[in-house]
């Protein structure tokens, strides 16, 4: 284990996927890793209000992980960097919760961010713009994976 848990922040996509067939597995392990101190979960404001519509067995995940997560307050460092996020045309203001999601966890000074979102965030040509503008804006760069990158078979060293 690392000497520092990293510090994650997941989007509402990971713990949906915990119940979708497609994801479930290495949403599972993803949620494992956390309840062993391998990454540090962080969450936001964001998470929770698009869960509200979710199925209860979500809801009730999400419950059971704010213990362990920390979360990141919606604040004007994040619109602000949301906004050039959407000024840049990464996304269009139709998308605008994926962008904030990516503007949280940056602010936040996270490691990672994990999602299962591959149109809006997780996505080759719109990692890099990301990281751009947030090198344009004074942040650092931020890795971005879907879960399945992220952990590991427990007989492998990572």
């Amino acid at each position: 284990m690392n000497a520092r848990p990293v510090r994650t922040y997941a989007d509402t996509s990971v713990f949906g996927g915990v119940f979708d067939s497609e994801f479930a597995e290495a949403s599972r392990r993803f949620f494992e890793s956390v309840r062993a101190g391998f990454f540090h979960l962080m969450v936001s404001a964001v998470v929770a209000d698009e869960l509200v519509k979710a199925p209860e067995r979500v809801r009730d995940l999400f419950d059971e992980m704010l213990p362990l997560a920390e979360v990141i307050p919606i604040s004007d460092e994040a619109t602000a960097l949301q906004e050039a996020y959407l000024n840049a045309k990464i996304v269009t203001s139709n998308w605008a919760e994926d962008a904030m999601h990516v503007a949280l966890a940056t602010v936040a000074r996270c490691d990672l961010i994990v999602s299962w979102n591959f149109e809006h965030i997780v996505h080759f040509q719109r990692i890099p713009r990301y990281n751009a503008v947030n090198v344009l804006h004074g942040y650092p760069a931020i890795a971005i994976y879907s879960p399945l990158e992220v952990v590991s078979d427990e007989n492998e060293n990572i």
